[in-house]
């Protein structure tokens, strides 16, 4: 995988417009990173800043306590399921929960993920606490606009997406345009991440030969695992897909997630 990092300013990006801005905030388990966007324009971004720039801010204090037109703000799962509309209930929330195994330190939350499915997650209640710096009201499950993103965008049913983190793999699909499936797995190396999308393949009923990978996240045109997956399966390629515009400097695909947030920009937490 790649060890990327973007810091990127438009020359015409002022805080003095913030008010014209929407500010994304990506949270991971120890860092953060940002984007602002000037309605479908990329006009700031940067990442791997600590957590606690969140809480106590000292290099990014005027960027973040600058008023801004819209904040959102994804959260990470520590783990999370998936709940039909029609079973789930604000009052059952309790319930559904005590399939996370959830633990001292984490707090639960509820957000619909798309128009049949609430998804319900788990997070460290230190991140929590951080976002509370922006209103919970304007928190997300982190890869909700990913998600939403790739909906927007007709996926094929043999299409697999995958947005790579670290050791982290989400694997998403669609069929008819609806989400099909959606999981996170862990893997230490390119024969687990080959195993972990097979299976899913598998599980799928697609043929190997036929299933589209679509990659995004930590990785480059160079990667090792491009050309490992693509002796396994049909098309393996970066996902070029776009939600706001970007500088030539900036790879979109490195950034979708973060800036897949801007379709996140009127959600409400449950």
């Amino acid at each position: 995988m790649s060890e990327y990092n973007y810091n990127y300013h438009d020359d015409n990006f002022s805080l003095d417009e913030a008010e014209r801005y929407n500010l994304l905030i990506q949270i991971d388990k120890a860092t953060f990173s940002y984007a602002i966007t000037d309605q479908d324009k990329l006009v700031a971004c940067a990442d791997m800043h600590p957590l606690d720039e969140l809480t106590n801010p000292q290099e990014l204090l005027d960027l973040l306590s600058a008023k801004y037109k819209q904040v959102v703000v994804g959260l990470p799962a520590n783990g999370f399921t998936l709940v039909p509309k029609s079973l789930f209930s604000p009052d059952h929330v309790t319930d559904f929960a005590r399939f996370l195994d959830v633990q001292s330190g984490e707090k639960v939350s509820a957000q619909s993920l798309d128009n049949s499915n609430t998804i319900i997650y788990k997070t460290d209640s230190a991140i929590i606490n951080a976002a509370e710096e922006f209103g919970l009201r304007n928190s997300v499950f982190s890869s909700k606009g990913w998600i939403t993103a790739i909906a927007k965008n007709n996926p094929a049913d043999h299409d697999l997406y995958l947005n790579l983190n670290g050791s982290h793999v989400e694997i998403v699909t669609f069929k008819g345009g609806s989400l099909r499936f959606y999981n996170r797995f862990e893997f230490q190396n390119n024969d687990e991440l080959t195993y972990f999308i097979a299976l899913t393949a598998n599980e799928l009923g697609l043929q190997l030969a036929d299933v589209h990978i679509y990659l995004n996240g930590d990785i480059d045109t160079g990667d090792k695992s491009i050309s490992h997956l693509a002796d396994f399966f049909g098309q393996v390629q970066l996902n070029q897909l776009q939600v706001v515009q970007v500088p030539a400097e900036i790879l979109a695909h490195q950034i979708l997630p973060l800036a897949a947030l801007s379709l996140c920009a009127s959600s409400e937490a449950v």
